[in-house]
């Protein structure tokens, strides 16, 4: 088209194009044998006496975790004094939920695993309208090396069964969400070794996990063995470092647990 001298063309703008936000969907909270859907537009709370009661255990806040919609996302908010996992229920991502801070819900699933007391507790939150799915799995390949590399963690076999008997009682009851973890000893007699050579493997294994950022594993003041142990199982079973498929481990021909860890 010709315009005349001086003439000034006029572009039409491109129509706005008005997207709407991604509807969320409802979520599936599990606990144990304990199913609750939460619809959007509603709170869920997860607690001592709470929408979700997991616990009479005093060390859990009557209100601990609050999930709720806030700018068009699903959120999981801390708002108790302990602190819990996150996970994708992969594994492959993680995070870390301290009192007063909050978490999206964006995945599928998330894990959530927390330690009270003496005790680990487990629950899964899942959404039927997630904004990302979820992760494409990793297939092992033959340079995968002997020694498993789970994290970036490279674990032998006996520091391996030495994680699966201290989370034993939380793998086996999955179905009540909750497990008392076991002590040094009992774990040692599990696995028929000497406590000696449990106290120094657990060290290696904490050491190992602490040198690649993981918190509350080194020993001081204020970080009693039962936090250590708690902290080990709670970390290894929200990353799947040890998974249920581990547990045949424990009924393996038994080693002394006294070769370097």
């Amino acid at each position: 088209m010709a315009l005349r001298s001086g003439a000034v063309a006029v572009v039409a703008a491109p129509a706005e194009v008005v997207t709407e936000p991604p509807a969320l969907g409802t979520l599936q909270v599990r606990y144990g044998d304990v199913r609750a859907e939460v619809a959007p537009g509603s709170e869920f709370s997860i607690g001592r006496d709470a929408d979700l009661t997991v616990d009479d255990n005093p060390y859990v806040q009557r209100r601990f975790l609050r999930l709720h919609i806030e700018g068009g996302l699903w959120w999981i908010e801390n708002t108790g004094r302990l602190s819990a996992r996150l996970t994708d229920g992969s594994g492959q991502l993680q995070a870390s939920l301290p009192p007063g801070t909050r978490l999206p819900l964006v995945f599928d699933r998330t894990r959530i695993v927390f330690a009270a007391g003496t005790a680990n507790y487990e629950l899964e939150v899942s959404s039927d309208a997630p904004v990302f799915g979820p992760p494409v799995a990793t297939t092992p390949t033959a340079s995968t090396p002997t020694a498993d590399l789970v994290g970036h963690v490279p674990l032998t076999r006996g520091q391996r069964r030495l994680i699966v008997a201290l989370a034993e009682p939380l793998l086996r009851d999955r179905p009540t969400g909750r497990a008392e973890i076991p002590g040094s000893a009992e774990a040692a007699d599990r696995l028929g070794w000497t406590l000696t050579a449990f106290n120094r493997k657990l060290d290696t294994v904490c050491e190992k996990l602490d040198r690649i950022g993981v918190t509350g594993l080194r020993g001081g003041r204020g970080n009693l063995a039962t936090n250590r142990r708690l902290r080990l199982v709670e970390h290894a079973v929200a990353t799947r470092l040890v998974t249920v498929d581990d547990l045949g481990l424990l009924d393996a021909v038994p080693d002394t647990g006294g070769t370097a860890a």
